[in-house]
């Protein structure tokens, strides 16, 4: 149950920091603020709620906002199981929204944290990250795109622009003590073992209901 949310400057932080660290946190409110280069894609597991003027035209706010709501509504017709969103532009408001924002946070409150979502979005940003959720690079590259998923004991890169990546693996995920088949697309890169590691759960432990204790790594073709 800990979210972040910033006005203003602050609602530009939130528009960087939600998608870089969507695994961090159980939802975002960006108000007032203006997301420069960054992209929705990786809000796939985080409620997010985007508040802005609809007369906040400093920086074009009130028209990227009115973009990020269509980009948002289009991703969640493609994906119904995740990108959930509250986008209002508050007609006649400005920068200062009189507060009619402050309706967002009863709309998160509802929300808390999924450390082992079913499927993964991971938008490298300019600042790169070695993990997302369950998934973990030696090597980030800027703007590198995964997309993966988990279907029982079926683990799917879908989309990768990275080529070796780790998969880290507990309980809540599947059963780790049988075999694990993953897949990139449409084919089969192997069955695989994954083995409970004491050094696995030392790596990722972030709190009492988020880390592994298993990992496998993949070079994809």
């Amino acid at each position: 149950k800990v979210f972040i949310v910033g006005y203003s400057a602050g609602g530009d932080g939130v528009y960087q920091l939600a998608p870089r660290m969507a695994d961090r946190f159980a939802g975002a409110g960006m108000m007032a603020g203006h997301p420069n280069e960054t992209q929705p894609d990786g809000l796939r597991n985080i409620p997010c709620a985007l508040h802005v003027g609809g007369e906040d035209g400093a920086y074009d706010r009130n028209k990227i906002a009115r973009e990020w709501k269509k980009k948002l509504a289009a991703l969640q017709k493609d994906d119904p199981e995740g990108y959930i969103h509250q986008a209002v532009v508050h007609e006649g408001k400005g920068h200062w929204m009189d507060r009619e924002e402050a309706s967002a946070l009863d709309w998160l409150d509802q929300f808390e944290r999924n450390p082992n979502p079913k499927k993964i979005v991971w938008v490298q940003d300019d600042v790169l990250h070695n993990q997302f959720y369950w998934l973990g690079v030696d090597e980030p590259k800027d703007r590198a795109k995964i997309v993966a998923s988990i279907a029982g004991q079926t683990i799917t890169i879908h989309e990768s622009d990275v080529d070796k990546m780790t998969i880290y693996l507990n309980d809540a995920m599947l059963a780790i003590d049988k075999p694990i088949v993953v897949m990139f697309k449409d084919k089969k890169l192997g069955t695989m073992q994954a083995v409970r590691s004491r050094e696995v759960i030392r790596k990722t432990l972030r709190d009492p209901k988020d880390y592994y204790t298993a990992e496998i790594t993949i070079r994809l073709p």
